[in-house]
């Protein structure tokens, strides 16, 4: 019986025994494989993986599995959420809009009158959609109390209003997502409009998104005590504003108030909702906020009424 005369050391292959090639690679030889499919692979076309190695075919396709059941959970409604029950967000796409909007119509109003940005209340759409609580008494005009969120008195006001919507629209979009942000906003606006209607002058025109914003104010300061943060530069920024719609002449304190309160108590149901039952609170708050408001429109549309029929004596 004869032998070789070297033999293999171990784990060494003998000269019969060929190691395979690499599947991308076929010139190379390699002992190594991949955990996943079993192919044999050479380093350059392995991945390290939880376990072993794999290939960079199974490694693509393990991505490619991943995304699509990512993205099935997503389209189920589940994922990461905030306290307020959005979906984990970075950009917010809402807020410039809002911004975008109220702009193009004070370049409207500026160019109807006759391109004075300081004086471009002279406009007609200003004239027609100012808050005016006897316009919509006596005519129906009932848009203006949505109109008038948009409209503003000169250059200063509305520079004042969008850098206010950008600074707290960006942070509470990302919190509450689009579709609850808007809810806050704009019964906010309402909230303050109906303030201006039901308790401030009836012949005196109001208008700008201030309700709105200051009804943000009230949903950061809701959000900054349940995320359990220091609270104070929250409450001082609305302190000083509330100081300012006093102490200036012709700021309209009561819209300012009444969109205060109505964001405050909307953001309390967005992120104190308990979490089963969010969606439910959150949309049944904003229909009763919707409902009392239009209750008290109607209330103190009927006084009105009732005064204009005994001052004019017509009915």
């Amino acid at each position: 019986m004869s032998q070789p005369p070297y033999p293999p050391q171990y784990g060494q292959p003998s000269q019969q025994e060929a190691l395979p090639g690499c599947w991308w690679h076929p010139n190379r030889q390699t002992g190594l494989r991949c955990v996943r499919c079993n192919r044999p692979a050479c380093p350059d076309c392995l991945r390290e993986a939880s376990v072993g190695y794999q290939c960079v075919d199974c490694v693509q396709a393990g991505q490619q599995q991943q995304r699509a059941k990512a993205t099935q959970y997503r389209r189920a409604g589940y994922g990461a959420r905030t306290v307020a029950g959005a979906r984990v967000s970075q950009r917010a796409v809402v807020t410039p809009l809002l911004i975008a909007i109220n702009v193009l119509v004070y370049v409207v109003t500026v160019v109807q009158a006759g391109g004075d940005p300081m004086n471009n209340n002279d406009a007609p759409l200003f004239a027609d959609g100012v808050l005016w609580p006897i316009g919509i008494v006596a005519g129906d005009e009932w848009w203006r109390l949505l109109t008038s969120g948009f409209l503003h008195y000169g250059l200063l006001h509305i520079a004042m209003n969008m850098l206010a919507l950008w600074v707290l629209g960006r942070d509470l979009e990302v919190l509450l997502g689009k579709v609850r942000f808007l809810a806050v906003y704009f019964v906010s606006m309402l909230g303050g409009a109906a303030a201006v209607f039901a308790f401030g002058e009836t012949n005196t025109g109001t208008a700008g998104a201030s309700g709105a914003i200051y009804g943000l104010m009230g949903a950061i300061l809701i959000a900054v005590l349940r995320l359990r943060l220091n609270p104070t530069s929250a409450i001082g920024i609305i302190v000083l504003n509330i100081v300012l719609s006093v102490s200036i002449p012709g700021i309209s304190l009561l819209g300012h108030v009444g969109g205060l309160v109505v964001g405050a108590l909307a953001m309390i149901a967005m992120v104190y909702a308990p979490e089963k039952q969010r969606t439910a609170y959150q949309v049944g708050t904003i229909v009763v906020l919707t409902a009392a408001l239009i209750g008290l429109l109607v209330y103190r549309d009927s006084q009105l009424s009732s005064e204009l029929c005994a001052l004019y004596r017509v009915c």
